[in-house]
């Protein structure tokens, strides 16, 4: 067996018609920085570093479903965000641009929506 390469993970990619706008999005709701920002490409970090969010031009992209649905795309991913208060956190990602999912399936989790239609889930342990 060949030896562990390191692997780290630099961050999660979304497609988007518009990159600028979606991290706009991103970076509003989690108040990170923007780090790189060329024509297709936009990356945010958080302040003290980690992995971080990059979006990325993608002129065909399709809005997924969720729930899933056979006639219609599903989501391949979706972004999951601890919250201390769920309400709070309720009420700043809907006064930055999110939409609540229609069908909520736990109580201490909480459906979103970007503008686009990525979902993301805001949860309290």
């Amino acid at each position: 067996m060949s030896a562990q390469p390191d692997l780290i993970l630099s961050g999660v990619v979304l497609d988007a018609p518009d990159p600028r706008s979606l991290a706009t999005f991103y970076r509003r709701l989690l108040g990170w920085e923007v780090v790189q920002d060329e024509a297709d490409w936009v990356k945010i970090s958080p302040p003290g570093g980690g992995p971080g969010l990059s979006f990325q031009t993608e002129p065909n992209y399709q809005r997924p479903t969720w729930p899933t649905s056979p006639s219609a795309p599903g989501m391949m991913i979706h972004l999951d965000f601890q919250v201390a208060d769920l309400l709070a956190a309720c009420a700043h990602a809907e006064s930055c641009g999110a939409t609540p999912a229609e069908f909520q399936p736990q109580d201490h989790v909480r459906v979103y929506f970007d503008p686009v239609g990525h979902p993301f889930c805001l949860f309290v342990r």
